[in-house]
Formats: C-alpha cells, sequence, structure tokens
C-alpha cells in the first residue's frame, strides 16, 4: 500500500545540513491559526520545518494566505536550491471550487517567487490540495481511514471509511457552529461570568481568573474588552485555558462547560461514525487541536466516548497534520 501504510512511529525533525542529491516533497498545513511546512524525502523522513502566519484566505486574505505559504516553504528548505516533485497542501477555508482556483495562482507564483530558490518537478498526480481537516486526519492516525475530532479556535469532525467515503460534521464558523472549540468554550465563560455579575448563575472562580489575566478590577470592565478593544475570534478562544484552570480546581460551573463541550464533540463523532461505519466495525478516531489540552474535556470525552463506541479507540495524534499532507503526496489513491 505503500508509505502511508507503514509510517506509523513519531515523525522526528532532522537537523543536519539538508541533502541536495535527492528529490522531496513539500507537506503544508494552512491553518487558520498558523501554517506549518515540512520537508520530506521519499523515504518518508522530515528534513526541514518551517512556521509562518494564517493561510486561511477566508479570515486573513489571499495574499496573506500565500505569503505565510511562501515563508513556510523557505524556512523548511532552510533556502537551499533542492529539487521539489510533490506538494500537499491541506488548506483551511478551502472547500468549494472558486477556493481551489485561488489556490492554483498560488501555485503558479511559487513556481516562479524569486524568494525561492527550490527547483520545481512537480507532476499534477503529486499535486494535491485538501481541506486541513483531510490532512489532519491522515497524519494524525497515519493512515486515511478513521475519523479526526478537530477541536481547535474552531471544530470540525472530518471522517473517512475504507469504501472512499467521506463525512464532514461541523466547523460552520464561530457564528454558525464550532460547538465544543476553544472560542465556543470561551465564550460560554464570559457569559456565564457575567450572568453570576447579574446573579443569573452561580458565582464562579472563572471571574477571578479572567479579571486577573486581563488586569481588570470588575467584570463590568470585560464589556471594554470584548467590544471596544476589536477582539477577535483568536483573541477571545485563548481565554478557554482560564475555563480549564476552574474546572481543574473542581468549579462546577466551569466543568459543566466543558462536559457539554465533550458531549457537543461526543455527537458530532457520533453522526460521522454512523453514516461511515457498521455498528460493529472498528475505527480509530483521533483529537487535534489545542481544546484538547484540557485534561477534564478530554476526560469527559473519553468516558462518553468509549459507552458510544466500544469497538473505537480514541488516540493521539501520530504525526503532525503537516506530515499528512507529505503522506498524502506518497500514496496517491487518496486522491480517489
Amino acid at each position: 500500500m505503500g508509505i502511508l501504510k507503514e509510517l506509523r512511529s513519531p515523525t522526528t525533525i532532522i537537523t543536519d545540513t539538508i541533502p541536495r542529491d535527492r528529490p522531496y516533497v513539500l507537506g503544508i498545513d494552512g491553518g487558520g491559526t498558523k501554517t506549518t511546512c515540512v520537508l520530506v524525502d521519499e523515504t518518508g523522513k522530515v528534513w526541514g520545518r518551517g512556521q509562518a502566519g494564517s493561510a486561511n484566505y477566508q479570515t486573513v486574505g489571499a495574499e496573506a494566505a500565500y505569503r505565510a505559504i511562501e515563508a513556510a516553504i523557505l524556512q523548511a528548505t532552510a533556502g537551499a536550491p533542492l529539487t521539489i516533485v510533490g506538494m500537499g497542501l491541506g488548506l483551511a477555508g478551502v472547500g468549494r471550487a472558486e477556493d481551489l482556483a485561488s489556490v492554483e495562482v498560488w501555485l503558479e507564483r511559487l513556481a516562479y517567487s524569486p524568494e525561492l530558490p527550490v527547483r520545481w518537478d512537480l507532476q499534477p498526480q503529486r499535486t494535491i490540495v485538501r481541506p486541513d481537516s483531510e490532512i489532519a486526519l491522515i497524519g494524525g492516525i497515519g493512515t486515511n481511514v478513521g475519523i479526526a475530532a478537530i477541536a481547535g479556535t474552531g471544530a470540525i469532525v472530518w471522517g473517512r471509511n475504507a469504501r472512499g467515503e467521506t463525512k464532514r460534521v461541523g466547523g460552520w464558523g464561530y457564528l454558525l457552529g464550532d460547538e465544543g472549540s476553544g472560542y465556543w468554550i470561551a465564550r460560554q465563560g464570559l457569559q456565564v461570568v457575567m450572568r453570576a455579575l447579574d446573579g443569573r448563575s452561580p458565582q464562579t472562580s472563572m471571574t477571578g481568573h479572567l479579571l486577573g489575566h486581563l488586569g481588570l478590577h470588575r467584570a463590568e470592565d470585560l464589556v471594554e474588552v470584548v467590544y471596544r478593544r476589536g477582539w477577535g475570534v483568536m483573541e477571545i478562544a485563548a481565554l478557554s485555558q482560564w475555563v480549564d484552570r476552574s474546572a481543574a480546581e473542581g468549579d462546577a460551573v466551569a466543568r459543566q462547560i466543558l462536559n457539554d463541550a465533550a458531549r457537543e464533540l461526543v455527537l458530532a463523532v457520533k453522526v460521522a461514525a454512523t453514516a461511515l461505519f457498521q455498528p460493529e466495525e472498528p475505527f480509530e478516531v483521533v483529537t487535534l487541536g489545542g481544546a484538547w489540552q484540557s485534561a477534564y474535556l478530554r476526560q469527559a470525552f473519553l468516558a462518553s466516548f468509549a459507552e458510544n463506541f466500544p469497538n473505537a479507540n480514541a488516540i493521539e495524534p501520530r504525526h503532525e497534520a503537516a506530515y499528512g499532507a507529505a503522506l498524502m503526496v506518497f500514496d496517491l489513491e487518496i486522491k480517489e
């Protein structure tokens, strides 16, 4: 089946001087928060890694997204005249024909970029563009069959079965969905703090944590921070850590928020699993994204997961998503 079925151990980043006498593949994870690029040879060994800003052109614009990809490639290749024979890109915000048209323009620009001294020898079958959720699955599990439960700033569940059927659940953005995400958790926390101020909800230690973190004296001052400072999704999502801290300290209100987040994520996985797998069919679910750093959220999710999916196994990522983009190039049958 090729390299995709063979590489199961954690990826090792090689720091030696990059050999110039061999072909390489680029794996690119263009997420909503950052862009990561890995330089991989045809044995699966990683020789370089680069990182830049967001490549979600839906939020940062096409030019900023292109520049992030270009910068990540430059860093991963160390500015050396290497031969690139394949490129896998997993990009946030790419799912429609017009999105792919924008990416094709980027590929043409990369081929003539004066910033990149690499030699391009790309073939159409080795230039693959997919949504970032797909490469997260491939990298996280090490194969293209299973389910990825992604809960970072946003949240989405994406799966594929051995027959090539796929199912997406969620990922509709912070206004239309993203239940269980860092943003969703933080927003629930902020709302509960304000409800506690009114007396509509029990008091919670989240109030003290948030005010201390932001250098505020009163809960009312959160209005100025959130609205007048022009806070966006990422700034608010970062506050989810204080919901987690309160939950770890035993705060019942914070724990309820994380229990609700776990329930939403389990529901999304259940919908995907029902569409893709038979009840007795084993499969793996990989959990990815910053929200899973919460030990309480993970524990709540795993407890419910075990009850709902006795034949499935929930795992932490075996590889990063950018490496999954490279694996996607090696195993060309994934294009089917």
